[in-house]
């Protein structure tokens, strides 16, 4: 099990190095002068040229590559003269020192993804943080939703195939898958944040966090959670039966299943004692890839309930050309994949024997 783990962690390395290359020189086209950006209507000629030496907005593009690696790194070096090799990250981070040199070191310190163009002197990390949260509470409240429901439905349309519960389940599943989720999203907050809203008490949108009135600081809103997570929960729910339903159809006609009920046991010990467990694989599948692609943010969600979230912060930074933000953020997402899959992989050896990790 620790070989598969570190094999795995090896090739992810690797996953996450294209991801970051890609995502630097793919940004790194854009149109636009990120020292303009950084100071807004108050530029001259010395401010500009004085963030393109801070920042080595004008060195070649490949020197700018090899200080973006240097500083997303966790381990990197660290540059104790400037003049020796400028380093964008010098005095930005905490840092372990490992092996000591003339001018610089080699330390061990956590990922910097430099600050944001728009909010000058805001880490990116810190506001990737500070979304993440609200995202990924509403990423597990909609996966949790969708997993229990999911689950007990195509438990009950396996069970009775082709009868009237089975095909009404089957039309609520296709329905939800295709609904758009931006359409769902306005049809959803209108009738029950706005015609209903007398009787249920929610609202068309807000955030987790809400500012008091009386200047008492933010608190939490559960309320607010309601409809975004049944909004974002509706299409894995409607995948999730589906595969629930037609996994365990196929375990149910294998020959061990065949036997639990020539040994006398009754149906619902041979479904959730035996059958069930080994139908769950294709779910969990599902369930890890929507959950990560939650966890991405649900941009179209986020965006129409007004859900501070990580997805909604992506599309504010990008309309900003805050480009730290948005490469940051990229990097983020694709490390939460890389970590999802390895738990998957892991879980899947736990799920059926027949699994064997080499």
């Amino acid at each position: 099990m620790i070989k598969f783990i570190i094999k795995k962690i090896f090739y992810s390395f690797f996953v996450l190095f294209g991801v970051l290359s890609l995502v630097f020189f793919l940004f790194s086209v854009l149109p636009g002068d990120p020292a303009r950006m950084m100071l807004d209507q108050r530029e001259d000629a010395d401010q500009i040229k004085v963030i393109n030496k801070k920042y080595a907005f004008d060195r070649p593009i490949f020197d700018q590559y090899i200080l973006y690696v240097n500083d997303v790194s966790p381990v990197s070096i660290h540059y104790e003269s400037s003049e020796a090799f400028t380093s964008l990250s010098n005095n930005k981070y905490k840092y372990i020192k490992l092996l000591p040199f003339k001018n610089y070191s080699l330390v061990l310190k956590l990922p910097y993804l430099r600050d944001s163009f728009v909010s000058v002197g805001t880490p990116v990390t810190t506001i990737i943080l500070r979304t993440f949260k609200t995202t990924f509470v509403l990423a597990l409240s909609s996966i949790i939703l969708a997993l229990f429901l999911g689950i007990i439905l195509g438990v009950i349309s396996a069970i009775f195939k082709n009868s009237f519960i089975d095909k009404i389940i089957l039309f609520i599943s296709v329905l939800g898958m295709s609904l758009p989720s931006f359409f769902s999203a306005i049809i959803i907050a209108w009738i029950f944040g706005f015609l209903l809203h007398n009787y249920t008490g929610l609202n068309m949108t807000g955030s987790l966090y809400e500012v008091d009135d009386y200047g008492r600081g933010s608190f939490i809103q559960i309320k607010n959670l309601i409809l975004p997570a049944i909004t974002l929960g509706i299409r894995p729910l409607s995948v999730i039966i589906q595969l629930c339903r037609n996994s365990l159809l196929d375990v149910l006609s294998q020959d061990y299943i065949r036997t639990a009920y020539a040994k006398g046991l009754n149906n619902f010990i041979v479904i959730f004692k035996h059958a069930l467990k080994n139908a769950l694989n294709p779910v969990i599948t599902a369930v890890s890839g929507w959950f990560a692609s939650m966890l991405a943010g649900a941009v179209f969600v986020e965006y129409i309930f007004g859900w501070n979230g990580i997805g909604k912060e992506i599309v504010d930074a990008l309309n900003k050309m805050d480009l730290p933000v948005v490469m940051g953020a990229i990097l983020f997402i694709a490390f939460l994949f890389v970590i999802i899959n390895i738990i998957v992989d892991i879980i899947y050896a736990w799920l059926d024997p027949r699994i064997r990790i080499n």
